[in-house]
């Protein structure tokens, strides 16, 4: 199982002031969050660093189900996650919503779950373990940002 976050051409197109989803420059703040998940290195960007806000599509097609929503990005370069396990950003949460997506990018009906952190991994397996599922998106079940996708 692979965690993945945002592709690192995108994190720098991003940091260079390209438009993101919605064709709006990044926002640049001082993190004023205790915990906020760059989608790049995955881990927590420390609070009063530089960051980015943007709008994110994480597919590669436009469709309904093509969920758009905001992410947080380290404004200085960061490494790409290549961890084993669960990154950073997916322990500070007590749960999250965990859906598997056909090849198409479609939700498969019934994937969607709001799962305790204890269990991503055995889920998401669980999911990748079907035929139908191309790979599976962990959001916030708080907020539903999008947080990593998960393949095999």
């Amino acid at each position: 199982m692979i965690f993945q976050g945002l592709p690192t051409l995108t994190a720098h197109a991003l940091r260079l002031g390209k438009p993101d989803a919605n064709g709006q420059e990044p926002e640049f703040v001082l993190n004023p969050y205790d915990a906020a998940p760059c989608r790049h290195c995955l881990c927590n960007i420390p609070k009063g660093h530089g960051m980015l806000i943007c709008a994110h599509r994480p597919f590669a097609q436009i469709s309904p189900y093509a969920e758009t929503g905001p992410i947080f990005l380290c404004a200085a370069h960061c490494a790409p996650y290549r961890g084993e396990g669960l990154p950073e950003i997916l322990t500070t949460s007590p749960e999250y919503l965990i859906k598997g997506y056909n090849i198409d990018e479609r939700i498969v009906y019934g994937t969607g779950r709001v799962t305790p952190q204890a269990e991503i991994e055995a889920y998401c397996a669980e999911l990748l373990a079907r035929d139908e599922i191309a790979f599976v998106d962990i959001r916030s079940a708080r907020n539903t940002c999008w947080q990593v996708r998960v393949t095999r």
